[in-house]
């Protein structure tokens, strides 16, 4: 026990996790994940799906949720560096309407743990990012929702540096605001 830090969002449910690295002039060594610290922690979820993905600089995925099989996450980035955002769409959660935002990069091992019932998405700062996640349920594309990224509801403060220009599914390019999606 006691190999990562875990710190609380002001997301319900939602925190950062930082794994201790051991280290010398060979490279590192770190555990990702332990079910016994993540339980000691709060976070007793069962993991049964991983996934990893590449973007390129300027890519903004999300933001993304399933209406039935929802899914907690834990994600991190192995290369390069992006914005996560996590939405609390969850109406009976003390922090309904909030969002939270992690830089997570290749250099400071962070991970966001989300929980089900949040939305969820990223931007890529870096030239190219590869991210991973473990998910509690299957994806199900017939009960997969999404909310635009630039919702006025949330009024998510992305760093979008000067000059970058966004590039968006064509799916994520047509998801509607909060306000017209949830009741």
């Amino acid at each position: 026990m006691g190999q990562f830090t875990f710190t609380k969002t002001k997301i319900d449910g939602a925190q950062v996790i930082e794994p201790r690295r051991y280290g010398d002039d060979r490279g590192y060594f770190m555990e990702t994940y332990n079910y016994d610290d993540f339980a000691a922690n709060g976070i007793e979820a069962q993991f049964i799906q991983d996934n990893q993905s590449k973007s390129i600089k300027g890519v903004l995925r999300g933001m993304h949720y399933q209406t039935r099989k929802p899914q907690s996450k834990l994600v991190r980035v192995i290369k390069g560096q992006v914005f996560d955002v996590a939405m609390d769409i969850r109406p009976e959660s003390a922090t309904y309407g909030q969002w939270e935002g992690v830089l997570l990069t290749d250099d400071n091992f962070k991970q966001f743990f989300i929980p089900e019932g949040c939305a969820h998405g990223f931007l890529v700062l870096s030239d190219e990012a590869e991210f991973v996640y473990k998910c509690t349920d299957v994806y199900d594309p017939g009960f997969e929702g999404g909310l635009a990224y630039n919702d006025p509801f949330f009024n998510v403060d992305w760093p979008i540096p000067e000059g970058m220009t966004l590039i968006l599914s064509d799916k994520d390019k047509i998801y509607e605001p909060f306000n017209k999606i949830i009741k």
